[in-house]
């Protein structure tokens, strides 16, 4: 009896993980998930979903990347947090590993905060990083 043998399948679209998984590159709070929601209602046309990645750049070295998107990439992880999809590259991946991201309103500022255990330090001002 002859064995079958299997060659691995190539997988060319996007890896999609679930917000609660514990393999998802990026964690989004309550908050964070519904003022970017909020703000995605308000494009025309609505985008698929929202892209956050590190890009080189700053006095620390990197910094972080939110824009929206209308289609994941090839190589991109698609986290799933209920309707919201949040695509992170694989590179970006990497550098975001248990990062969660919420929205914080004060007096002073409203904004996107980034709590990522991979930082080794950051700028003065708070806007780059490095690992």
């Amino acid at each position: 009896m002859a064995t079958a043998v299997t060659t691995p399948e190539i997988v060319t679209a996007p890896e999609v993980v679930n917000g609660a998984a514990a393999t998802q590159p990026v964690n989004l709070t309550p908050s964070a998930m519904a003022k970017v929601k909020e703000i995605m209602a308000t494009q025309d046309p609505i985008p698929a979903g929202l892209r956050i990645g590190v890009v080189g750049g700053g006095c620390s070295g990197f910094q972080y990347s939110m824009s929206f998107e209308n289609a994941a990439g090839m190589m991109d992880k698609v986290v799933r947090f209920d309707d919201l999809k949040v695509f992170v590259d694989a590179t970006s991946a990497m550098y975001l590993n248990g990062c969660t991201v919420d929205y914080v309103e004060t007096l002073e500022a409203a904004g996107f905060k980034f709590e990522n255990p991979q930082v080794k330090s950051t700028c003065g001002c708070g806007s780059s990083f490095s690992v």
